[in-house]
């Protein structure tokens, strides 16, 4: 089995090839092609190549589904014995990709 470790937005996302990911959003349309470069760990068969700190030559070609946002974090502050509390909300925004291809390096 094939898979990587690529990080995008600041955070690691274990993919392989069919597999549709959320990451934060990313300035491409719907139906681009975006290529993920920054891979941490790339596995084929039996052989493993961990990057220093990235792999050289590897790629994740992906294509962009759709954006949207994410379910809504409520937040609230409260201090007893004060009479305050305050009530928001927060909704991040995601890009929704699928995973076409792994380019080994």
């Amino acid at each position: 089995m094939e898979y990587a470790i690529v990080e995008s937005g600041g955070k690691q996302y274990r993919v392989s090839v069919g597999d549709v990911i959320d990451v934060e959003t990313l300035p491409a349309e719907v139906g681009d092609q975006v290529v993920l470069d920054r891979v941490l760990l790339l596995a084929t068969g039996d052989q493993v190549t961990i990057g220093q700190p990235t792999v050289t030559g590897a790629t994740v070609l992906t294509t962009v589904q759709r954006h949207g946002k994410g379910r809504k974090a409520t937040i609230f502050k409260y201090r007893a014995k004060q009479r305050y509390h305050v009530k928001t909300g927060h909704r991040q925004q995601y890009t929704r990709l699928t995973v076409n291809e792994i380019l080994g390096g």
